[in-house]
């Protein structure tokens, strides 16, 4: 049995990982559309995207925490719910931009200047993500915590979506085939339309679903 002290260790622990996880996407946000439009790469520049709409989920996540830390027994209140509109609306929006942008270079025979950038984000996240989803999932079979381990799952779509983009990044560097950038930009949207359909299911219900 947990004592009062581990159990404000593993709650301190789930906050600052969301604090992290909300200052992270924020940087790598900035950084991926930046070389995202400079290079021309949508993939990348979706990346970017994704991580802004996250910050979104992340300041949900974050509230969620203090809630069940103050009472383990509330539910979702009105502020998580509008996070989580907030959140899904952004991601359908993303994933028209994404599927239009893909299909109109692959069209039109748009290629990227290059990938290079791509290569070094999506590394650097997938060993980020990674890292956070240990801690989440540790500090959630700590506590018992449902809502936790939930977060913990959907961090990892965020690091499948490293690797997207790093396939699609590394394939176009090492053999310059056009249309690798757009479908992982495909790619993306798919995972940025479950994310959306998630929220939307999680706004309908106090349960917490697993990404």
């Amino acid at each position: 049995m947990m004592t009062s002290r581990s159990t404000v260790f593993y709650f301190k622990l789930a906050l600052w990982l969301a604090v992290f996880t909300i200052v992270y996407n924020l940087a790598e946000g900035l950084v991926s559309l930046y070389f995202g439009y400079e290079d021309e790469s949508l993939a990348l520049f979706g990346f970017g995207a994704d991580s802004f709409i996250e910050v979104i989920s992340g300041l949900g996540i974050m509230h969620m925490i203090i809630r069940i830390r103050n009472n383990p027994a509330s539910k979702r209140d009105s502020f998580e719910k509008t996070a989580l509109k907030i959140t899904g609306t952004a991601f359908y929006i993303l994933v028209v931009g994404l599927v239009s942008s893909s299909l109109y270079n692959i069209w039109t025979g748009h290629t990227p200047e290059t990938t290079f950038w791509g290569v070094v984000i999506s590394l650097l996240s997938i060993v980020i993500m990674g890292g956070l989803v240990w801690g989440k999932r540790l500090a959630g079979n700590q506590l018992n915590s449902d809502p936790i381990l939930a977060d913990a799952n959907c961090t990892m779509v965020c690091l499948y979506m490293s690797v997207v983009l790093l396939l699609s990044s590394g394939i176009y560097e090492l053999t310059g085939i056009g249309f690798i950038d757009s479908l992982g930009g495909l790619g993306l949207a798919w995972f940025a339309f479950s994310e959306g359909r998630e929220c939307f299911e999680k706004v309908k219900s106090d349960k917490y679903c697993n990404c």
